[in-house]
C-alpha cells in the first residue's frame, strides 16, 4: 500500500509516492518548463532528410522537432507499409518541405535532441486511449488472461460501434488501459464519449489554425496523478492547496470517480513534504553515493551515453565469511538500485557492476531479486543478465529528463568535467607561462594573479621553484591573491 503526496505552488507541482515511509517515486512539473508529451500541434515541415528517413517539423518551439518515417501516417490512415514490392516508401515521397501536418509529441526534447513527433494521434482518457485515425481495439499487456482480454475486446467493439443520440459519428480505435479491466460498460461508454468529443473539437481547431498552433495539451501533473498513478494499492492522495484540491475533486468526479474518495486536503502546519523528509530524499537523490543499511554503498554516475552503478561493500563485515558478505551486500544493492532508478528517473542503458560473486547460485539469486524489484516499475525495463565481465546490462525506457537534469546544471567551476586541477598543477602552468612570456617580452616585473590556494603554494612549497625561475629570467615575480571564479583561473600581468 502507498500514499501519494502533492505539493502544489503556482510555479511548481511536486508529487511523491511513499510506501512504508520511504519515497519510491518523485514527479516534478514546473509551469514554465512543462513537458510536451501528448501535446498536439499544427506543424510545418521545415526540412526533409532522406539519408535519415526523417523530417524536421516546426511546431513553434525553439528547436525543430523530429519526425521519423516509422511514426508517419500515410494519407491520414494506417502507416505506409510499402510501395507494392515489399520495400517501405521513402519519406521524401510522403512529405515535402512547407507541408502542414497535424502532429503529436511522443518524446520530450532531451539534451540536444529535439522533441520526437508522430502523425498517429492518440488521446488518453481515464480508461482508454483513443486512436482517431485507426479502427483497432487493443488491450494493455498488463491485463491478465487471454479469456479476459477476448471478453474486453468484444465489449469494447460493441461499445465503440454504438452511437447514442447527439453523439459524434462513430469511428476510431481504442486501447484499454490497465485500470479498465474492472470497468463497467457505462464507465467505458462515458470515456468513449469524452474522447470523441475532445477529438472533434481538436480537429475543428486544426482547420482554422496556422502552423505552430497548440491544438491539444495533456493534463497537468496533478490531474495525471488521478488518471495514471492511483490504483487499488493507493491509500490516500493528499494535496496542500485548497484551490487545487477543489479543481482536482471536480476533475475526479468527471473522469476518475473511484479516486475522489481517496483525495484529501492537507491542512497541517508543517509543509506536506516534511512529513516524510522528502526534501532530504531529493537532496540525496542528487548525490553520486547511496549508502546501504548494511554499511555498503552504491556509486551512481550518469553520462551522456549510459548510467553506471558500482556496488561496494564499504564497512559491511556482518556475514560469516567473505562470500556471504558479498552476497548480502549485492542483494541489498539490488533492492536499492530498483528504487533509485525510479526515484532519479534514470533511463536508457544502465550498467550495474555488482561485487564479483564466485558462486553461480548467488549470481542467479541477485539477478532474480533485481528483476523482482524492477517488476514494480511503471516504466518498461529489460534486464539482459550478467556479461562475461560480471556486469549486468539493462535498459529502462527514457520518457522524460532525469531528476538531476531537471534540478541541476553543469558546474561552471569545472566546466562539467567533474574535476578541477590541483593547486600544484596550476602552479606549474603558471611557471611555464611566465617562462614562455619572458622569451617574447621584456617587462620590469611579472605579476601573477591567482586563487588564494595557488598563491599560498607558490609562496610556500613551490617558493624555491618560483625563486629559481625569477633568477633564471632576471625579472621580479610578484603574487596577488584574488577570489576568481575557478581555482584553475589565473592571469599574468606584464608590469
Amino acid at each position: 500500500m502507498h500514499d501519494i503526496l502533492i505539493n502544489w505552488a503556482p510555479q511548481e507541482t511536486r508529487v511523491a509516492v511513499v510506501e512504508n515511509g520511504a519515497v519510491q517515486e518523485l514527479h516534478l512539473e514546473r509551469s514554465l518548463e512543462r513537458g510536451l508529451v501528448g501535446n498536439v500541434y499544427t506543424g510545418r515541415v521545415a526540412r526533409v532528410l532522406p539519408g535519415m528517413q526523417s523530417a524536421f517539423v516546426d511546431i513553434g518551439l525553439e528547436r525543430a522537432a523530429f519526425l521519423h518515417v516509422a511514426d508517419l501516417q500515410a494519407g491520414g490512415g494506417r502507416p505506409e507499409h510499402g510501395n507494392g514490392n515489399g520495400a517501405p516508401t521513402p519519406i521524401e515521397r510522403l512529405v515535402f518541405e512547407g507541408q502542414t501536418l497535424m502532429v503529436q509529441v511522443i518524446k520530450d526534447a532531451i539534451g540536444t535532441k529535439g522533441a520526437r513527433l508522430s502523425t498517429q494521434i492518440s488521446i488518453a482518457g481515464r480508461l482508454l486511449v483513443f486512436l482517431p485515425q485507426d479502427d483497432h481495439i487493443g488491450i494493455s499487456q498488463k491485463i491478465g488472461s487471454p479469456e479476459l482480454r477476448d471478453q474486453l475486446r468484444a465489449r469494447m467493439t460493441a461499445l465503440a460501434q454504438a452511437r447514442a443520440e447527439g453523439e459524434a459519428p462513430a469511428g476510431g480505435g481504442f486501447i484499454l488501459r490497465t485500470n479498465a479491466a474492472e470497468a463497467s460498460d457505462a464507465e467505458l461508454a462515458d470515456d468513449i464519449r469524452y474522447l470523441r468529443k475532445t477529438w472533434a473539437a481538436l480537429r475543428e481547431r486544426s482547420f482554422k489554425s496556422p502552423p505552430g498552433t497548440l491544438l491539444h495539451q495533456d493534463l497537468s501533473l496533478a490531474e495525471r496523478v488521478l488518471r495514471d498513478l492511483v490504483d487499488e494499492q493507493t491509500q490516500s492522495i493528499r494535496i496542500d492547496s485548497k484551490l487545487q484540491f477543489e479543481t482536482l475533486a471536480r476533475f475526479g468526479r468527471d473522469f476518475t470517480p473511484t479516486s475522489v474518495a481517496k483525495l484529501q486536503l492537507y491542512a497541517g502546519e508543517r509543509p506536506i513534504f516534511d512529513l516524510y523528509n522528502i526534501d532530504e530524499e531529493i537532496a540525496r537523490a542528487l548525490d553520486r553515493r547511496v549508502d546501504l543499511k548494511s554499511g555498503g554503498y552504491l556509486i551512481i554516475d550518469q553520462t551522456e551515453a549510459l548510467t553506471t552503478i558500482d556496488v561496494n561493500t564499504g564497512g559491511f563485515v556482518g556475514a560469516r565469511n567473505f562470500d556471504d558478505t558479498i552476497f548480502k551486500t549485492n542483494l541489498e544493492a539490488a533492492q536499492a538500485i530498483a528504487r533509485q532508478l525510479r526515484l532519479r528517473n534514470l533511463g536508457g542503458i544502465i550498467i550495474i557492476d555488482f561485487i564479483d560473486m564466485s558462486r553461480e547460485d548467488h549470481q542467479a539469486s541477485v539477478l532474480a531479486e533485481l528483476r523482482k524489484q524492477l517488476g514494480r516499475d511503471r516504466t518498461k525495463v529489460t534486464v539482459s543478465g550478467f556479461t562475461q565481465l560480471g556486469l549486468v546490462e539493462m535498459t529502462r525506457k527514457r520518457t522524460r529528463e532525469s531528476l538531476a537534469h531537471l534540478l541541476c546544471e553543469p558546474c561552471p567551476t569545472c566546466q562539467a568535467k567533474g574535476h578541477v586541477k590541483t593547486a600544484r598543477s596550476v602552479c606549474y602552468d603558471i611557471l611555464r607561462e611566465i617562462l614562455r612570456e619572458a622569451r617574447q617580452f621584456n617587462p620590469k616585473e611579472f605579476r601573477v594573479i591567482a586563487s588564494a590556494s595557488v598563491v599560498e603554494m607558490l609562496l610556500d612549497e613551490e617558493g624555491q621553484h618560483l625563486a629559481g625561475l625569477s633568477d633564471f629570467i632576471g625579472k621580479k615575480i610578484s603574487l596577488q591573491a584574488e577570489p576568481l571564479g575557478s581555482p584553475e583561473q589565473y592571469d599574468i600581468v606584464l608590469m
